[in-house]
């Protein structure tokens, strides 16, 4: 067992970010009162965000479980925080659910005026469409798929951080055998869930445009920042009790390559989306990615391009960074405003089609579940241990070389 007793800090942390978040989501709700449509563009751009993460530390945890891996042992239970907090999302689901109306076309097809336009509304031919749609895209159906993925993601993550902190009490060996034989089997469903929800509160705010590919894509960019959120926590946990002052520059470096390899694998995701729809030329398809890479929307797109990959890419192969933990930490910061930019690029230009805006709720709405949503991953982590102390693993894990 390693010398470390539970974790009892962070409290002041845990008080200013609830705050930020209260006052954050009451300004975003005092924004959805003078302009309900910017209000809640903003609130879904800032609950995609945080929710991916969440998400996508459940599935890290999973996969390294699946692939038996020994190193990141001792980060694990960062994984496993930041992955449990996924129930936090289920009450900042409601906004969502109850304002479908102000953000999702398909909600009331005959009613819908796209914003930014001068009434611009659905023609008959597109209204012919969309009923043939209609049997997934509605609300009953959309309120089913949306019980049914956080049902998956809170019975995965509880299950997985439960026995993983039993086994801090007990040591019981065969607890790492129960969550390598249960990771396996929740992948297909966690990977599954997570693409179609991408499509629901992504896609289908452009509900004539499909892409078979989209919900891989939201998944590589949530995986990314999830990566980053480790980096950025695992740098700074260095108090008394915290499991950062054990971590070696072997995990550090370890995580700038993971770093790495999915902003590439993040990148080609995009440029295969991309390419599949330009070759077929459908007007259907095309005209999505028409909207953001010709007129006042590609100067971001371009961006995205050069700042969001090129750059982070070729900084990141340098292995002098990455056994740099501060350095690291601040590339780590720098991909996850650029994931937000992302975003901003997928959604935004559903509501302002004219060019790229700014409404004060986008930044009001991302403190507000970003910082509901950190408070709760501290307050899980207090009282616990900050590593798996007693997993059968954790010495090798800290004995980590680079092979």
């Amino acid at each position: 067992m390693i010398a470390v007793d539970r974790f009892n800090g962070g409290s002041k942390t845990m008080t200013l970010a609830g705050a930020v978040g209260v006052i954050g989501l009451v300004l975003t709700i005092v924004g959805f009162v003078t302009a309900p449509q910017a209000s809640m563009f903003s609130y879904l751009l800032a609950f995609t965000y945080w929710v991916g993460i969440s998400v996508a530390a459940i599935i890290m945890q999973a996969i390294f479980h699946t692939a038996k891996a020994k190193w990141p042992t001792i980060l694990r239970r960062s994984m496993e925080t930041m992955g449990v907090t996924v129930v936090v999302f289920i009450v900042l689901l409601l906004p969502i659910v109850f304002g479908a109306r102000y953000i999702f076309p398909w909600v009331d097809p005959q009613g819908w005026v796209f914003p930014g336009t001068e009434g611009v509304k659905f023609t008959e031919v597109q209204l012919h469409h969309l009923h043939h749609k209609h049997p997934y895209l509605n609300l009953t159906f959309f309120y089913i798929r949306q019980a049914i993925y956080f049902g998956v993601w809170a019975f995965v993550a509880w299950r997985l951080r439960g026995w993983s902190t039993e086994q801090d009490t007990t040591g019981a060996l065969d607890l790492t055998v129960k969550l390598r034989r249960f990771s396996p089997g929740a992948l297909p469903f966690l990977a599954l869930t997570i693409t179609f929800a991408g499509f629901d509160w992504l896609m289908s705010l452009t509900p004539l445009w499909q892409s078979t590919i989209f919900g891989a894509y939201y998944f590589a960019g949530s995986f990314l920042a999830a990566f980053c959120v480790l980096t950025v926590a695992t740098v700074n946990a260095q108090g008394k009790d915290e499991y950062g002052t054990l971590v070696t520059t072997a995990h550090y470096h370890n995580l700038g390559k993971l770093m790495l390899a999915f902003t590439a694998f993040w990148a080609y995701i995009a440029f295969s989306q991309f390419l599949l729809i330009w070759i077929a030329n459908l007007p259907e398809e095309a005209g999505w990615f028409k909207l953001r890479i010709e007129g006042p929307w590609r100067p971001v797109s371009i961006a995205i391009f050069l700042l969001g990959f090129l750059l982070p890419f070729f900084v990141l192969l340098s292995r002098e960074l990455k056994l740099k933990p501060r350095l690291l930490a601040m590339v780590a910061i720098y991909l996850l405003v650029m994931h937000a930019v992302d975003l901003y690029w997928l959604i935004w230009p559903a509501f302002s089609p004219q060019g790229p805006s700014f409404h004060w709720t986008l930044v009001t709405a991302f403190a507000g579940v970003g910082g509901l949503s950190v408070a709760a991953a501290i307050f899980l982590a207090r009282g616990r241990y900050t590593l798996p102390v007693k997993d059968p693993y954790i010495s090798e894990s800290l004995r980590y070389v680079q092979p």
